[in-house]
């Protein structure tokens, strides 16, 4: 783990910072163009559910390296009422706002590796990685 990055979210302007911030960390981390963006909606998706459901938490981001491979590490966590079906809440479609936000199962098909924890009454932590892909290199 590299230098984390928490960024606290409390309302809709934390959720453009921490967006900034994870785009900023992608791109040092050598995260090719599209994959920027994908991490920085992944953000959007988790950081808009703290402000929704649980009114704040923080996102924490970092670097991460496992073999000779390194990725991006988000994690958002809230102290807010938790998540009282999370299958129920990781089903594409289920919404519990109107918009266009793709939510949870969303956020989970952005990124490489997805884990959620959620507690009622006690909050909900939403683990996110990305790979830094290699490039393809031909002869």
């Amino acid at each position: 783990m590299g230098n984390e990055i928490r960024v606290e979210v409390k309302s809709t302007i934390d959720i453009v910072t921490a967006r900034q911030r994870g785009r900023e960390l992608a791109m040092k981390l050598g995260f090719a163009g599209a994959d920027v963006t994908l991490i920085a909606a992944a953000i959007s998706e988790v950081a808009r559910n703290i402000i929704d459901h649980a009114q704040n938490g923080e996102i924490l981001l970092d670097s991460f390296q496992q073999g000779g491979s390194r990725g991006i590490q988000v994690v958002a966590r809230d102290e807010g009422p938790g998540i009282p079906d999370v299958a129920q809440a990781m089903q594409y479609g289920y919404s519990t706002r109107r918009g266009l936000g793709v939510g949870l199962p969303g956020a989970k098909w952005l990124m490489d590796e997805f884990d959620i924890v959620s507690k009622v009454g006690k909050g909900t932590t939403v683990t996110m990685k990305k790979w830094v892909r290699s490039e393809v290199r031909t002869l």
